[in-house]
């Protein structure tokens, strides 16, 4: 008989009394065999003893964010599949075992749960609606994908996810960044519709629209940087080229014609655009050279361990 896989649901939690003893046991009832943690990040409505009262073990997480709290699930945990839910009860609990049958099939690296077809007025305002499918809308230009709820907290990880994809940032990007870290470390990625529901009365969402929806696009961009630096530092480049001809022509024009730009100023940008466009290039050529060889090293050194 194949051995029984090794389940944990993780769920992050900051201040939500009236929702995590509920989680607790709605999951607890869909998943049997799972070990349930609760990561609490400093609650002051004691969500944490009524976590470890309703039978799960508690994790303490002093930093400040839900991304410390997803590096800690991600450090401290191991399994075969771990699903991450969000302690606010706004997920069913019922979704989990399509998730996890996802991942433990040896499908995907990472299952996530899609709200968005199932989300209406009362489960999510307009404002965040909105707010999401722009989100979507622009990484999957930057990033060619086609995605549709990269900001979802439902989610499962295999054991290869949680050995490899790293995550860096501290507060709501995260799971912006769990994705696209994912996708860059050429894990499978798949997408699955689940039900989604408005918080219960006296529990309050800790998004801040403007806010995260500035930092989950800066995180984006900063991971596009970072994986794809040939393709930011062209565009980089041919902008500033197309600046120092628009330059070029100006200054030819105002042989025949004047324009009422200075001959000066022209010159000026011509020369200092012209020579930064070709070390826009270069620094793209370089830093994606560096790239290739750094994934080249971690694809030989993790052949290597899967050996040993």
């Amino acid at each position: 008989m194949s051995k029984k896989p090794k389940l944990l649901v993780a769920i992050p939690c900051y201040n939500e009394a009236v929702t995590i003893v509920k989680v607790i046991e709605d999951f607890k009832a869909v998943l049997p065999d799972a070990e349930i943690h609760v990561f609490d990040n400093n609650s002051s409505d004691g969500s944490g003893e009524l976590a470890a009262e309703a039978g799960a073990s508690v994790h303490r997480v002093v930093q400040q964010g839900k991304g410390y709290v997803v590096r800690a699930i991600l450090d401290k945990l191991d399994g075969d599949a771990v699903l991450m839910v969000d302690g606010d009860d706004t997920y069913f609990a019922e979704d989990a075992p399509q998730l996890l049958t996802a991942v433990l099939n040896g499908e995907v690296d990472m299952a996530v749960g899609d709200r968005l077809p199932s989300a209406d007025d009362m489960s999510m305002v307009k404002l965040h609606q909105l707010g999401n499918r722009w989100i979507v809308r622009l990484i999957n230009w930057m990033f060619g994908t086609r995605y549709k709820d990269v900001l979802s907290g439902y989610r499962v990880f295999s054991r290869r996810f949680l050995e490899t994809v790293p995550v860096l940032t501290s507060g709501f990007e995260i799971e912006t960044e769990l994705t696209l870290q994912a996708l860059a470390e050429g894990m499978s990625i798949v997408e699955i519709p689940v039900n989604y529901r408005a918080r219960p009365d006296g529990s309050e969402s800790k998004l801040h629209p403007w806010r995260d929806g500035y930092r989950i696009m800066l995180t984006a961009a900063i991971i596009l940087r970072d994986r794809h630096p040939l393709r930011v530092w062209s565009v980089v480049g041919i902008l500033l080229g197309l600046f120092s001809i628009a330059a070029a022509v100006l200054r030819l024009v105002n042989f025949f014609q004047p324009t009422g730009l200075p001959d000066s100023i022209l010159s000026g940008l011509i020369l200092l655009l012209t020579p930064l466009s070709f070390i826009s290039f270069g620094v793209g050529f370089t830093l994606n050279a560096i790239n290739t060889r750094f994934l080249e090293f971690k694809q030989i050194l993790r052949r290597n361990n899967n050996r040993s």
